[in-house]
């Protein structure tokens, strides 16, 4: 299975050639960035398997990095710091990233092509918002990918200096592990202060729960 390419050949037919496909990872943990992407791919592109990034294996999903990256039109990441997102949330973290990584992309897009139903703000560029994007854009799924793979690369490199969170393992998310963590050792530096809520309240009633099933 890969993403559809129809949406694009659509617009394609009707003169438009630089199409951006715009997506975000990192909008549910409770540690780390969010990381947004801005891809634009060439009229003659050949998928080569992308897809929405969830459903690729992460070696394949490396793959598929470097394969995006060499053969884009024009591409920006952009990692949106957890102190940003602490400030702003995490809605308008992931606004913003993919608004800074459109206004810096060298080509300028005709059409951009949203993940969901997000609207980017301050630009005049005419855009679509296409709920499960990944599978009915390649630029979507594109973006998804090098979005995720950055993601997961920069929790790899957290992971080192905090090791008895496993980010490599869990990429941030509130796996029962990463839960246990922060009740035996506290936040980290990497943890998203907003999404406390308390967290130690939250967590230990989770892990009471789970016991009980």
């Amino acid at each position: 299975m890969k993403a559809s390419q129809r949406i694009e050949n659509q617009l394609r037919r009707e003169g438009i050639e630089y199409i951006a496909g715009v997506d975000e990872s990192g909008i549910g943990p409770l540690a780390g960035p969010v990381v947004c992407a801005a891809v634009m791919l060439p009229v003659k592109f050949r998928t080569n398997g992308i897809n929405d990034c969830k459903k690729i294996l992460p070696e394949k999903r490396e793959k598929l990095f470097d394969y995006i990256t060499k053969k884009a039109l024009d591409y920006k990441i952009v990692s949106v710091h957890q102190s940003v997102i602490d400030k702003i949330n995490i809605y308008q973290a992931s606004i913003l990233g993919m608004r800074i990584a459109l206004q810096n992309l060298e080509i300028q897009p005709q059409v951009i092509l949203v993940d969901g139903n997000k609207k980017i703000p301050d630009t005049d560029i005419p855009q679509q918002s296409l709920i499960k994007g990944d599978l009915r854009s390649t630029c979507i799924a594109a973006a998804s990918i090098l979005a995720k793979v950055t993601r997961d690369r920069i929790m790899d490199l957290i992971d080192h200096h905090c090791p008895q969170y496993r980010f490599k393992q869990n990429r941030g998310y509130a796996t029962k592990a990463h839960r246990g963590a922060i009740i035996r050792y506290g936040t980290s530096v990497y943890h998203r202060q907003s999404f406390r809520m308390d967290y130690t309240e939250y967590i230990q009633e989770s892990l009471i729960l789970e016991e009980k099933e």
